[in-house]
């Protein structure tokens, strides 16, 4: 299908980019039964047998003997719930949406003049477009991306020259418990509690085609240290009290962690901009602290996890409760019950799959200032979205252009054909 500008209707803003179903805390949950319904109770056996089935039909078992997973094997255990999400956000923006979206944001190869290429960022609401645009973006990952929780920034990134989508980033609050990140800053129990607030972890960075065959990825991931990111954060946040501790604790963004979807990151790795070609003045780097040990819950469909919830929830309301707000690890805990009423093993919830942990400081003294060494964070290099992007753009979007010049081929016909399939 070839798709074309004429009579194309109008983007109309829309309100549905949350998660579907009911949220409390950042969490989807499932729904209480309406009034005068009686619910229907959970079949532990049943249940347990459908989760052993779905375990053996995704291959999470058959992990190669030598230990080593490639990427490939990695997108195929992640498969269900890439179609499970997918299928979500196609449904909701339907097929000439898709269309339309593509016509509007995707580029040709021969749209795109590398040296032309002038990036802005565009902050996404969920009250209009710009969150359906994000949603769109995602589609294109080969690992689903979660809707975030807490604390929560997104970013559409534009060219300038063809108003096209190069790619999209998005943080949202920062993992508790992530000892690679924990190690670094050396910090004890009390100062994370105190100092977290500060940090903010990448759960979606990327471009999109053909901006990606340009490198655009490591662009994307480093416009995540402007100021104008840090600025955004500091208006929305800096006011915000703990929620168990009800204290304001002066929010600054002072940095921001990201993990590897498919083991070792071509776009994280070896992600460092000088402030100049000669200078050793650092604008922007990404340091690698190391690699999770492979505990999570991606591998639970959502329709199982709301069975288990709804189970624990027959029996006892105060074991699903998320009053404190401690981000995804509630998930967690509400798997390792279900599956201890379940007699299953409490061990799946780790599913093995390794990732790399990097950490960008945005502050001068970051991990002084986390770990209490320092009483206030400095920013005497936090470098605007323009000059982070020019760097880059030299840096690795023109030479890649130069050495792979078959982006130009690239058509956004390919891009809607493959969202089709």
């Amino acid at each position: 299908m070839h798709l074309t500008q004429e009579n194309l209707p109008p983007l109309t803003p829309y309100s549905i980019d949350t998660d579907f179903g009911s949220k409390f805390n950042g969490h989807s949950q499932t729904s209480r039964a309406r009034v005068g319904e009686v619910p229907e109770p959970i079949d532990p056996e049943k249940l347990r047998v459908s989760i052993e089935e779905h375990i053996n039909r995704i291959g999470l078992r058959d992990t190669p003997e030598s230990g080593m997973v490639s990427k490939k094997w990695i997108r195929r255990i992640h498969e269900h719930q890439r179609i499970e999400a997918h299928a979500k956000i196609r449904n909701a923006l339907g097929k000439r949406r898709l269309a339309e979206f593509t016509e509007r944001y995707v580029a040709s190869g021969d749209e795109i003049d590398p040296e032309k290429i002038s990036p802005e960022l565009e902050l996404v609401s969920s009250k209009d477009v710009t969150g359906l645009v994000f949603r769109f973006a995602t589609l294109n990952w080969s690992i689903p991306v979660t809707s975030g929780y807490g604390r929560r920034m997104r970013y559409l990134v534009k060219d300038r020259q063809n108003e096209k989508l190069i790619g999209v980033f998005a943080l949202c609050d920062p993992l508790f418990n992530l000892k690679a990140r924990d190690d670094l800053i050396g910090w004890n129990a009390e100062e994370k509690a105190e100092r977290l607030v500060h940090t903010m972890n990448a759960y979606v960075v990327g471009a999109i085609p053909p901006y990606n065959q340009l490198l655009g990825g490591k662009l994307i991931a480093s416009l995540m240290a402007s100021k104008e990111v840090g600025r955004e954060f500091e208006r929305k946040y800096s006011a915000t009290r703990g929620v168990i501790s009800g204290k304001s604790k002066r929010a600054q963004l002072t940095m921001i962690t990201v993990l590897s979807a498919l083991g070792r990151s071509s776009i994280y790795n070896r992600l460092k901009l000088h402030a100049s070609v000669t200078g050793n003045n650092v604008a922007v780097s990404m340091k690698y602290l190391g690699s999770t040990q492979g505990f999570g819950y991606f591998h639970i469909p959502n329709d199982h996890f709301n069975q288990i919830l709804k189970m624990l929830r027959e029996e006892d309301d105060h074991k699903t409760s998320t009053k404190w707000g401690s981000g995804p690890n509630w998930r967690i805990r509400v798997l390792r019950q279900g599956f201890k009423a379940l007699g299953m093993d409490e061990s799946l919830i780790k599913h093995g799959i390794s990732r790399e942990v990097y950490a960008m400081p945005i502050a001068d003294n970051a991990v002084e200032f986390l770990s209490g060494c320092h009483d206030e964070p400095r920013f005497d290099r936090r470098p605007s979205a323009d000059e982070i992007s020019k760097l880059a753009i030299e840096r690795w979007m023109i030479p890649r252009a130069k050495r792979k010049p078959e982006f130009a081929e690239y058509s956004k016909d390919s891009f809607y054909s493959d969202l089709r399939n």
